[in-house]
């Protein structure tokens, strides 16, 4: 999907500021308009009392917002970010919209150009926010890899004929669309869809078919082409899990057993926020341990908030930016190192590469002290799938909960992520 542009933004950016320029003499003119009408309106000056011609003016502010927000809805519709931005970013779009920033080109660039650079991430992780949302499969790495069968074949929605639910239809028939490189779905066509399923029992969009039930509830399923274009899409965006290589000074007598499938991807700051905001209680003086700390996301906000921390890294160049950050730092192989069974908190984002993870888990946990807890970014896998995490089956001792579709996106992968929260039990 490839946009040609007759216009530059630029050339709306100059209409803009002509028209800003302009603004004053409009208003002039209208307010006269205005008076003229409401005296074209009176006998001899008494008004009638009617609220259609009681507005007095409009304010110079007034015009500017007018005019600056149809300058944004403009370069929107034109640039077809409509046909791109997943449903979430729509919503975050319009609020935009409704208090947008200065009309310029580096504002364009900034808020709405990487929808032109990455047009089809844009689309896939659409695709990926949809159906995350409908089964536990679709957000498995390994259950969407070309080829490999096992998606479910329909989805069940609840209530999905009424108003405020029947957008959740709409989103996935278009997520299916655009991976395709097809338009939306008619807004008419959707409504005929909708309701000759409810009618009929069933209809058919494509290769796929909406089954209405007396509960409200719809089940949506999918022929071979829709599933190939979930499986292939879904396989596309996700891609692989590429291990690192091993640091190139790093010394022969350290064991491999971590750099031979360590996969570094630095925690994002939206991560550490989300971790910090709906799993972290950490009370002042208690003890923090982050292996394979990296750059040190996490230090770095547990040193913001007055936290005494231990950071262990095998890296050796990202183990001395950590230092040079003012961090405590061990320069060593995680796996290698002794545990001291002395820590309230371990936070970590292990490697995510095959379940390596698994070694490092249970390595972590014989650090923690009794009552200690450990929080872990990992795979969704490591929930959905291998379900080799210790007491997974155990809530009151382990939790998960998933982290927003892409959180990764900017360290180099898209494979669904979560929250991993275990308390080690008193002996």
């Amino acid at each position: 999907m490839t946009i040609a542009l007759r216009m530059l933004p630029s050339d709306f950016v100059n209409e803009y500021l002509r028209k800003s320029e302009a603004g004053e003499a409009a208003l002039a003119t209208y307010e006269q308009a205005q008076k003229d009408l409401r005296l074209a309106a009176s006998i001899s000056g008494t008004h009638s009392g009617d609220r259609t011609l009681a507005t007095d003016s409009v304010s110079p502010r007034e015009f500017t917002d007018t005019l600056l927000k149809s300058a944004w809805r403009h370069i929107y519709a034109y640039l077809g970010i409509a046909n791109v931005a997943t449903a979430s970013d729509k919503k975050r779009l319009e609020t935009f919209m409704a208090s947008p920033p200065a009309f310029t080109v580096d504002n364009i660039r900034e808020n709405l150009g990487d929808y032109l650079i990455d047009q089809r991430g844009h689309v896939l992780r659409g695709l990926a926010e949809c159906f995350v949302q409908l089964d536990p499969a679709y957000k498995s790495h390994s259950k969407v890899r070309i080829g490999v069968k096992g998606l479910p074949k329909r989805v069940i929605l609840s209530g999905c004929f009424g108003w405020a639910r029947r957008d959740g239809v709409l989103d996935i028939i278009n997520a299916i669309n655009r991976v395709d490189g097809r338009n939306p779905i008619e807004y008419r066509e959707f409504a005929d869809f909708l309701e000759a399923a409810q009618k009929q029992g069933q209809a058919t969009y494509r290769d796929i078919i909406l089954k209405a039930f007396g509960n409200g509830n719809g089940h949506l399923h999918f022929g071979e082409d829709s599933l190939r274009t979930i499986n292939g899409g879904l396989a596309e965006y996700y891609g692989e899990v590429l291990p690192d290589a091993p640091e190139e000074n790093a010394k022969k007598a350290q064991s491999t057993a971590v750099s031979k499938d360590l996969a570094f991807y630095p925690t994002p700051k939206a991560v550490v926020d989300y971790i910090f905001a709906h799993k972290l209680e950490i009370r002042k003086g208690e003890t923090v341990l982050e292996p394979s700390c990296g750059d040190g996301a996490f230090l770095d906000r547990l040193a913001k908030e007055g936290h005494r921390a231990l950071g262990i890294e095998v890296d050796r160049k990202r183990a001395e930016t950590c230092k040079h950050k003012g961090h405590n730092v061990l320069c060593a192989n995680f796996l290698d190192a002794a545990p001291h069974a002395t820590f309230d908190w371990v936070l970590m984002n292990p490697p995510f590469s095959g379940r390596h993870y698994l070694k490092h888990i249970a390595h972590a946990i014989d650090w923690l002290s009794p009552g200690g807890r450990l929080v872990a970014v990992l795979p969704a896998t490591a929930w959905y799938d291998h379900k080799a995490l210790p007491a997974s089956n155990m809530s009151k001792w382990a939790t998960w909960r998933d982290l927003p579709v892409g959180s990764f996106a900017e360290s180099g992968t898209n494979v669904p992520t979560g929250i991993w929260t275990y308390v080690k039990a008193n002996p």
